[in-house]
């Protein structure tokens, strides 16, 4: 699903709200996200799961044109991890 489809699914459902308002609880949504996982902290979604970060340590990798060693430095990476309600529906046996 893109963007595009979720604001869709979510007006088909709320007629009474204008699409620059459900537009507008989008954004709010990922940018409270976004700022959230920035600061370092976490983001939980009972029965979704949860958005938090890693530390991804420095490393040498390589230039996939050339082969040359290229450093790659340290960094934070978003991670999620489905909630129980999530995996239990992934896995649900044709229900």
């Amino acid at each position: 699903m893109i963007r595009s489809e979720l604001l869709q699914m979510l007006a088909a459902d709320n007629p009474d709200l204008r699409a620059e308002e459900i537009e507008q609880v989008v954004d709010i949504f990922f940018d409270e996200i976004s700022a959230r996982l920035a600061e370092g902290g976490r983001v939980e979604l009972r029965g979704f799961g949860t958005f938090s970060t890693r530390q991804r340590e420095a490393r040498n990798g390589r230039n996939p044109r050339t082969g040359a060693a290229v450093p790659v430095p340290a960094k934070r990476v978003p991670y999620f991890k489905p909630g129980k309600e999530m995996r239990e529906r992934l896995n649900a046996d044709g229900e």
